[in-house]
């Protein structure tokens, strides 16, 4: 019932910046928290950030607090995730997804899921 499409990736120097963004279908967007996650080679997908569906509350992992910003823009059914300071670790593909923020931080992700962006960041 959501589908979504994430854009913005590409090949960064350590120390720069990317803006991704997922764009979603569907008139239930609204409805969801919304977050994002990355998986590197050879590594299990892990979360990165969350926002709530009002985008009030966000959430990080700590690996990417104080770097990394997700928001939203109801009006056009997308989320952002403003990427600074990048690391070569960064490096992954980059998926967002739309499920559930609980009142612990706790993200839940339902099963919609976006077809990746890659993310590249050179030493």
């Amino acid at each position: 019932q959501v589908q979504l499409v994430e854009s913005g990736g590409g090949l960064v120097q350590a120390g720069g910046s990317l803006r991704l963004s997922c764009a979603a279908s569907g008139r239930t967007f609204s409805s969801y928290a919304m977050g994002w996650f990355r998986q590197a080679p050879g590594k299990e997908r892990e979360f990165v950030a969350a926002i709530s569906w009002s985008g009030g509350s966000t959430y990080y992992a700590d690996s990417v607090k104080g770097r990394f910003t997700i928001s939203r823009d109801n009006a056009k059914n997308t989320v952002y995730l403003q990427m600074n300071s990048l690391k070569p670790e960064d490096t992954a593909v980059y998926y967002c997804n739309a499920g559930s923020l609980r009142y612990s931080g706790t993200y839940y992700p339902h099963d919609y899921w976006g077809q990746g962006t890659q993310v590249t960041v050179s030493s």
